[in-house]
């Protein structure tokens, strides 16, 4: 997938952070589209994303990006200066590491 191809050439480049611009702010506890009360979860590390099967990358992205210790960024790529904003730490995001 282009996520493992991401993380692959992530580790290759020696990179601090991937970041992936999405349709969601982030991962939730259950389906923001579904549920009005689903809640951002700002921080979760790989072995939970891993372990609870959660979708937000394949797997083997989620893997080759433990193993080199990059964190995952999950932004909305709709919001205004959502890039920007991850970048600096502020904003809706989800960080995975």
């Amino acid at each position: 997938s282009t996520d493992t191809a991401a993380s692959l050439r992530a580790s290759e480049m020696g990179c601090s952070k991937i970041i992936k611009a999405t349709k969601v702010d982030g991962i939730y506890d259950s389906d923001p589209n579904i549920n009005s009360k689903a809640k951002l979860i700002k921080e979760i590390s790989y072995s939970e994303v891993i372990k609870k099967n959660l979708r937000v990358m394949d797997i083997t992205a989620i893997s080759l990006a433990k193993e080199s210790n990059i964190p995952i960024f999950i932004t909305n790529i709709f919001e205004e200066n959502s890039l920007i904003r991850t970048l600096k730490d502020e904003g809706n995001y989800s960080k995975i590491s």
